[in-house]
């Protein structure tokens, strides 16, 4: 990143658990998951007869019927499909391995001349995890994981830059103005690289952890602050929104969900106990909580925030901005193509979505149902 990263360490814990739903709530799951595989064989067919493995180029020729015909959400939609491309990478890899034996005996044909089946019972993926991330000025962005891009080398350039052109151009003289030509656009040009090396880091992160990214919606922030007039330049140099549009198409491409946030009072809130003060903000680098003395990064502490509130509306079923590709004339399959669904499966997502208080248990429970119906997570497919 060429200078631009700095970690702050965080621990992580992960700790296995088993669910014990009730008697409901377990064949709502299981029908549920049912409908998961089923549409995961379906997607897997599609990928052996048009030879496409790549999540994206697949995404582009299932997601739609796959929503539509099994009525799943988009976040379990995405998941089916990638679990049958890491499906496919991994039976390339056993193959490439010589696990599988020669290429041309008996196992080795067996294992290339079918699609990938995958078991009813077979696990689903399931993920609402989230990368919050906060933007900045002095900080470009900043991760919930703590990694922070600082903009202090590209102010440095921005205030150079402004200063040599009110040089050049109060000099006026032919070989000032040429200098001015020449450096014309400079600042942009340095503006969007660094930009683009922050999205790529992003969405790289949040591909290989399989998280979605989680953006602040600041829209019409230059219209609403009041800012003193050496102020003003800084606040309008600042590219968020193509910061924002950079991650969001280089999302689409490697298949990561994008949501927006309302950004208000993220900066003032605490992470930990979601105390709200102004007071909490003590300087532009550092949150002390004034309820209960937590102290973080205050960019750090704002991404957080940012994090929750995403994951909340996930849950809720929110639709990411990315996922969505335009229906083109021969690239889509037609939705009729796919298998109708068994009966149970729809009758369980309607049970789902009809009583609240069994639907985030559902949603959440769906990549370890496994464990409580028996499954085993460690073989989705044969």
């Amino acid at each position: 990143m060429c200078g631009f990263l700095a970690n702050v360490g965080v621990m992580k814990l992960v700790v296995q658990i088993k669910l014990l739903p009730t008697p409901e709530q377990a064949w709502a799951l299981e029908a549920t998951l049912c409908a998961c595989n089923e549409a995961a064989c379906w997607v897997s067919e599609i990928a052996y007869e048009r030879d496409v493995r790549k999540n994206f180029a697949l995404r582009k020729l299932t997601y739609r019927p796959v929503k539509d015909r099994w009525r799943l959400g988009a976040q379990a939609a995405q998941h089916v499909i990638k679990k049958t491309c890491d499906a496919y990478e991994t039976l390339r890899a056993n193959l490439k391995a010589g696990n599988l034996g020669k290429p041309g005996s008996k196992r080795y044909r067996k294992a290339t001349g079918k699609p990938i089946a995958f078991r009813p019972e077979g696990a689903q993926p399931y993920d609402d995890r989230i990368l919050g991330i906060d933007l900045g000025i002095v900080n470009i962005a900043t991760t919930s994981d703590g990694v922070i891009m600082a903009g202090r080398a590209l102010n440095r350039t921005r205030t150079r830059e402004r200063a040599l052109c009110a040089k050049l151009q109060k000099k006026n003289t032919p070989s000032a103005r040429r200098r001015l030509k020449k450096r014309r656009r400079k600042e942009a040009r340095r503006t969007k690289d660094i930009n683009h090396k922050i999205a790529k880091h992003v969405v790289a992160e949040a591909e290989r952890t399989g998280r979605g990214i989680a953006l602040e919606d600041l829209g019409g922030i230059r219209e609403r602050v009041r800012l003193t007039k050496p102020q003003r330049a800084t606040l309008h140099s600042w590219a968020f929104h193509q910061l924002g549009q950079f991650m969001a198409y280089k999302a689409r491409k490697a298949g990561v969900p994008v949501v927006h946030v309302d950004p208000a009072y993220t900066s003032r809130t605490c992470a930990e106990c979601g105390h709200i003060d102004k007071a909490n903000r003590v300087s532009q680098a550092w949150f002390a909580c004034r309820n209960c003395g937590f102290v973080d990064h205050a960019d750090r502490n704002g991404s957080r925030n940012i994090r929750a509130r995403a994951e909340e509306l996930w849950r809720r079923g929110v639709q990411s901005i990315t996922p969505a590709h335009p229906r083109k004339p021969g690239v889509g399959l037609d939705a009729s193509a796919a298998p109708q669904p068994v009966a149970p499966a729809v009758q369980a997502l309607r049970f789902i979505e009809g009583q609240l208080t069994v639907a985030p248990i559902a949603t959440s429970m769906v990549a370890v149902i496994g464990a409580c119906i028996g499954a085993d997570s460690g073989e989705g497919y044969r």
